[in-house]
């Protein structure tokens, strides 16, 4: 067959590229994922509870999630767009990566001293809502999301450039990649999990900041300093060639961003398989995506039996959230280098995903079992004081944590390989189709965060309602998947890094 003589795609135009950078270099700017997602770790694990000590009703806190699904859909595809373009004497990349981690400082400050600055712009003492910190805290909240996929984006394209087109370096970057995204999960849950890290910094600790908001100042003051530290070694010691004006692509030459134009025009074009992976994708998303946001308040409120701002039993049962996050990563992990081995030998991908979206299912299934059981064993003190859950509920809940790291890392593996697959196979630009894979990621993410909490709120509060339409949700996307998606045979597959995936 004939190839067309077609314009290269936008999204996936060769730039100028320059000879493979030696191992350590990969590795430093790679180590840059364990600053990032260390921050990450600490939004999944502590943020939502704290903006409900700010005063914001558990039916509106998800609303502030927002930031996330909507700056990876439009911040990483235009800082893509930019520094594929830049001509800046110190390289493409580097200046979008100095940028974002300079304004995750700015947000770091925003989110870490938001009681302090509403207090002192008059906010009132005591536990009612405090509007000015709220106000200060979602700005910092949001300019956090946006500076993450800032450095995200263009982390990974240095990696590309630095790999010089040989397809065993790429593999060993992505693969560096992931590893560092496993260790800031690792060490940002841990620290999440630690109560008494505020006495490291003793002044974080204030009349408007309690030991929780302490806590989480101290968190990221930690999480700031390993991410300028892993920046500016990768920034100091990594070279990139400047590209001039005259090398750049004449797709990119325009001054009109294409890239959303091209993703949502590319859906008129996708293939059944495309369109059968989006579908698996979207209702996949629509079951991770409440327990990712409310797995530490869940731990908080319908395990330990807490209530926000009242005493030390929810403060407990979020930081017992944040170890079994960790535990999570950890199995998250090793499970990924499962993934990888069975999808390349005797178990189809299909199965893969669809055994582990079944998995899912069952697991947030379990919460309902899991609360109920901690509702129906919950002891007193004399003085009518509620005590922590018994051994076994917590052994129980900590252990679903773990088990949900399995399927998690399926979801952030095999959707990424099959759409580059599946891409391949139609002759469809592989940015392209990962761009288009990502609006079945974010536009659920979205719907998530507008309507769990009023949906939560329908039937009493709590979190049990989000996660039961979830465990729906997963049971519908395994039925997708062992049904529906075609498996590529297990030779194909192999020819795939599966290690791209992860959260906005």
């Amino acid at each position: 067959m004939e190839s067309k003589n077609t314009a290269p795609s936008s999204m996936e135009v060769q730039q100028p590229s320059q000879a493979a950078a030696p191992i350590k270099i990969i590795v430093l700017v790679a180590a840059i994922a364990a600053g990032v997602q260390f921050g990450w770790a600490l939004q999944l694990s502590l943020l939502t509870p704290y903006v409900q000590l700010l005063g914001i009703p558990h039916t509106w806190a998800a609303y502030i999630w927002l930031c996330g699904p909507i700056s990876g859909l439009i911040v990483q595809p235009i800082v893509g767009y930019y520094s594929d373009s830049c001509t800046s004497r110190f390289g493409r990349r580097r200046p979008f990566i100095a940028a974002g981690a300079a304004l995750v400082a700015v947000a770091v400050f925003l989110i870490g001293f938001a009681a302090d600055i509403g207090h002192a712009a008059g906010d009132p003492s005591g536990k009612v809502a405090k509007p000015r910190a709220i106000a200060v805290f979602v700005v910092g909240f949001w300019i956090l999301d946006v500076a993450n996929n800032m450095l995200q984006g263009p982390c990974r394209a240095l990696l590309a450039d630095l790999s010089g087109g040989e397809a065993r370096r790429m593999s060993t970057s992505n693969a560096l990649f992931s590893f560092f995204m496993a260790v800031g999960n690792i060490l940002g849950y841990a620290a999440g999990s630690y109560t008494h890290l505020y006495r490291i910094f003793p002044f974080s600790k204030t009349n408007a900041c309690d030991v929780y908001c302490a806590n989480l100042k101290s968190c990221f003051f930690i999480s700031i300093a390993l991410l300028l530290i892993l920046t500016v070694l990768a920034l100091t010691f990594v070279r990139e060639i400047p590209v001039s004006a005259a090398e750049i692509s004449e797709p990119l030459k325009k001054p009109k961003i294409p890239v959303f134009g091209e993703l949502f025009g590319a859906l008129k074009d996708l293939p059944k398989p495309m369109w059968i992976l989006l579908l698996v994708t979207c209702f996949n998303w629509i079951a991770w995506f409440p327990f990712l946001l409310f797995d530490t308040d869940w731990m908080g409120k319908e395990v330990y039996g807490g209530k926000v701002g009242e005493g030390k039993l929810y403060d407990r049962g979020v930081r017992a959230g944040a170890l079994g996050l960790m535990l999570n990563s950890v199995v998250l992990g090793v499970a990924s280098l499962g993934v990888q081995f069975c999808a390349r030998g005797f178990v189809g991908v299909k199965k893969i995903w669809g055994g582990a979206n079944f998995l899912l299912a069952i697991g947030l299934a379990m919460t309902v079992v899991i609360t109920k059981t901690a509702q129906h064993s919950r002891h007193y003190a004399a003085d009518g004081a509620l005590q922590t859950p018994e051994p076994g509920v917590k052994i129980g809940a900590l252990a679903l944590f773990a088990v949900l790291g399995i399927p998690l890392s399926v979801t952030y593996s095999i959707p990424f390989a099959l759409a580059s697959i599946f891409s391949s196979n139609s002759g469809s630009g592989q940015g392209l189709s990962l761009g288009v894979l990502n609006l079945a990621i974010v536009i659920p993410q979205m719907l998530v965060s507008v309507t769990s909490g009023p949906w939560d709120d329908l039937f009493g509060g709590g979190n049990l309602p989000a996660f039961v339409v979830g465990a729906v949700a997963a049971a519908i996307s395994g039925v997708l998947a062992l049904t529906m998606l075609p498996s590529p045979p297990p030779e194909v597959v192999a020819t795939k890094a599966m290690t791209a995936g992860g959260f906005h």
